[in-house]
């Protein structure tokens, strides 16, 4: 995944599958807890949430609400909601991005849905990777628990 770029490039076998546009943060990169930057690093998929929610579904704590983004009060649809699916982060290099300060896991980092699809590849998360429903659903359905995740500038 190539913050610069704004993709996520989906690979099976050393090849790459796919290529998806996202959104990363508006802070710059960071590892640090606090910072709301997107965690730079190889990371794993730690939790994959939201399996057979209809498209659009929005959570709360990593929990369904029984909405659609649509059915959201005004003021709630200004923010980033976290929509779909949700792929949670965990850091696998000690002092870089697991652990600590830095530990991405406890920083709450998903790769997950957005109510703003018309934004991808802005800068726009609080830290978390952006995509756009239907792509995390795909992407979502390809991976596993333990897939490793490499993010870089």
């Amino acid at each position: 995944m190539s913050i610069t770029t704004s993709t996520l490039q989906f690979f099976t076998g050393g090849h790459v599958i796919k290529s998806y546009a996202i959104s990363t943060s508006r802070k710059p990169p960071s590892n640090q807890r606090g910072s709301l930057g997107t965690p730079r690093g190889l990371h794993e998929i730690t939790e994959r949430i939201g399996g057979g929610q209809p498209i659009g579904m929005v959570f709360k704590g990593r929990v369904p609400l029984g909405r659609h983004f649509s059915e959201m009060p005004e003021n709630a649809t200004d923010t980033n909601l976290i929509t779909s699916r949700i792929l949670w982060l965990g850091g696998l290099e000690d002092g870089i991005n697991r652990d600590g300060e830095v530990d991405t896991h406890d920083r709450y980092v998903y790769i997950h849905g957005t109510n703003h699809e018309d934004r991808i590849g802005e800068p726009l998360s609080a830290g978390c990777v952006l995509m756009r429903n239907l792509d995390i659903i795909e992407l979502y359905d390809h991976v596993r628990v333990g897939d490793q995740v490499l993010i870089v500038d």
